[in-house]
């Protein structure tokens, strides 16, 4: 990647960077975004692109973004391949509202007048809506309405370093393992941050090759992607649940929003449970103190799951453009990460 340059635009949704690549300038092949997942795993020049962009000294090891790519067919706007400093995920709430503010921002999605207007996106685990909200040429919020999400397994017993636990494990786009952060003697708060991180990697990796974490439709979406530790804070004054998390995914990296597709995972648990009912409001907030609001927009099944649709609310903000390059000579390459 000698004298190579790189442009991006970055945002972010709750607090959790999204770094926008609109020409990744290398060849990613396959006919649709599931498959072009499967060749940037595979190919090291795309693969090399994701390190500089999220590795140190241009990003660090809880950076995100994504490289921009067609759509399966023309009844998406556009599609994109999602990356962090492990890998290519399968899905991704908090850059899908991004994107959907991203996409109208540029004018690459037109501006609905009536003040609604769909942005429609392929990801690797199917096809997404970012309903971009706007008053006059102000974007208001974002919805983000995803893939059926269902429950795979309930309280599945993990053996840890602090005890053993019982998790849920949903699919929400990506599959995560979930568990009360109290069963554990932890709290989702900053000073208890490496702790959750090391409970949420052990958990991970404890189910990640287990037939508790195989997808029933689409192998390519198996594997635990991340681990929700939540704070269950009761209900609103209109019943509605209300809860706090951290999500550690990829290997130990943490989102700092409370996370779009692991929100879609908690929505599909409690709508399994009852805990959540169609009508009804989701409240998550993160650990730095951002909320989304999320609820049921549809019912259905998957291979013999009851599954709904989520839909996700929340907001992006442009922080910045960066023309990145690599010098030759730079005996550091495309960067490194300390954890």
């Amino acid at each position: 990647m000698s004298n190579f340059t790189i442009s991006t635009v970055d945002y972010h949704t709750g607090g959790e960077p999204f770094r926008i690549v609109a020409d990744p300038s290398v060849a990613i092949e396959g006919a649709t975004v599931a498959d072009r997942r499967m060749f940037a795993i595979d190919n090291s020049e795309v693969d090399n692109l994701r390190k500089l962009l999220c590795f140190e000294p241009r990003g660090h090891a809880d950076m995100y973004g994504g490289f921009i790519t067609p759509p399966d067919d023309p009844g998406a706007d556009l599609g994109v391949l999602f990356w962090h400093k492990d890998g290519f995920s399968t899905a991704c709430g908090h850059g899908t509202i991004a994107l959907g503010v991203w996409a109208i921002q540029t004018g690459r999605v037109a501006l609905d007048p009536s003040g609604t207007t769909d942005v429609v996106i392929d990801v690797p685990s199917g096809r997404v809506t970012a309903r971009v909200y706007s008053t006059g040429q102000q974007i208001t919020g974002v919805d983000f309405v995803n893939v059926p999400s269902y429950r795979l397994d309930e309280q599945v017993t993990v053996s840890t370093s602090r005890g053993e636990v019982a998790v849920d494990i949903s699919f929400g786009g990506a599959i995560y393992a979930q568990l009360d952060a109290a069963s554990v003697g932890l709290a989702v708060r900053p000073e208890h941050y490496s702790d959750l991180i090391a409970i949420g990697r052990e958990v991970k990796w404890a189910l990640n090759d287990t037939e508790h974490a195989r997808h029933p439709v689409d192998d390519r979406l198996s594997g635990i992607y991340g681990t929700i530790l939540f704070d269950d804070l009761g209900t609103d004054h209109e019943g509605n649940p209300h809860q706090r998390n951290i999500t550690v995914f990829a290997d130990g990296e943490v989102d700092r929003s409370p996370c779009g597709s692991g929100t879609c995972a908690r929505v599909a648990t409690l709508a399994s449970t009852g805990a959540l009912k169609p009508g009804q409001k989701f409240i998550h907030d993160s650990i730095v103190g951002t909320r989304f609001h999320a609820r049921i927009v549809e019912e259905s099944t998957v291979a013999g799951h009851p599954a709904v649709i989520p839909e996700v609310t929340g907001m992006a903000y442009r922080t910045g453009e960066h023309r990145f390059e690599i010098d030759p000579a730079d005996e550091l390459g495309t960067g490194f990460v300390l954890r």
